[in-house]
């Protein structure tokens, strides 16, 4: 007689679906990539709203650290956009594979 009951075993299936599923969201590259950019953009923007006007003149009259933060805000929230749209997808639990070869 086994151990384990067939309802045990698949409860303990169903959980680590579910940990690995919620691991999964949470390492996603979008969400890391996006979040960094969001960080650094931010940081990048706040130098270019410091920035001296020697700075500026500097880079041909350009505000660089602003122009270059706000496009890295940008990258940052389509990405966690693109992740709010496209979420990962559960995978897909095949009902045969339990069973055992005749």
């Amino acid at each position: 007689m086994s151990e384990y009951s067939e309802h045990d075993v698949q409860h303990q299936v169903t959980e680590l679906e579910g940990k690995s599923a919620t691991a999964a969201r949470i390492f996603d590259l979008r969400r890391i990539i996006g979040g960094l950019f969001v960080l650094y953009g931010v940081i990048v923007m706040i130098a270019g709203f410091t920035a001296s006007d020697a700075a500026i003149r500097k880079a041909e009259g350009v505000n660089i650290n602003l122009w270059t933060g706000l496009g890295m805000l940008i990258l940052g929230l389509l990405f966690l956009l693109w992740l709010k749209l496209r979420p990962i997808a559960p995978p897909a639990v095949d009902a045969g594979s339990d069973e055992k070869p005749e």
